[in-house]
């Protein structure tokens, strides 16, 4: 398991510091396909809006268990955030792309400053209590997992959450 995490992570470093190669993997993945876009129509005005934010950078709270970075598929569960304690209570589990800015300044992947930011400036009405963490690397069978069940999971609290927008961060 040491190893494949540090091959992983090896390989997550050299894609960020090497464009060709970077591209020429990216080129290797098929996209999913799908026949609808769930796309909601915008119906309340920014400034009184509250938003969410969903990451797909694997941020969690250090009480919470790590992303399962064993499985090469990937890990299609969530964690819950916490936006009054995340700022100082994080790790990153996920190997497929060099956090190590994240690392030290959270808002590269989980901008939650800035949205405070905003919501002081009047720009948004409000920011959710929680957010959500999804590990960005999803592939194989954990893919109909996250569509069919996670996502919509996470859909339906952000639902109660009386949320009206997300901001998505992908990492």
């Amino acid at each position: 398991m040491m190893i494949k995490r540090f091959l992983n992570q090896g390989l997550a470093r050299l894609m960020a510091y090497s464009p060709a190669f970077s591209k020429m993997l990216v080129a290797s993945f098929k996209p999913l396909e799908t026949d609808s876009v769930p796309w909601t129509p915008v119906t309340r005005p920014l400034e009184e809006s509250t938003i969410a934010l969903v990451t797909t950078a694997g941020v969690h709270h250090k009480h919470q268990p790590p992303f399962d970075m064993v499985d090469s598929d990937g890990d299609p569960s969530f964690r819950i955030i916490d936006s009054q304690t995340i700022a100082e209570d994080y790790t990153i589990t996920h190997d497929y792309f060099d956090h190590r800015d994240a690392d030290r300044d959270l808002n590269v992947v989980f901008p939650i400053a800035r949205l405070e930011e905003l919501r002081e400036a009047g720009c948004m009405g409000g920011i959710a209590d929680r957010h959500f963490s999804f590990m960005g690397h999803i592939d194989g069978y954990h893919v109909r997992t996250l569509i069919n069940q996670t996502a919509p999971r996470v859909a339906r609290m952000l639902k109660r959450d009386q949320v009206d927008a997300v901001l998505l961060t992908p990492a």
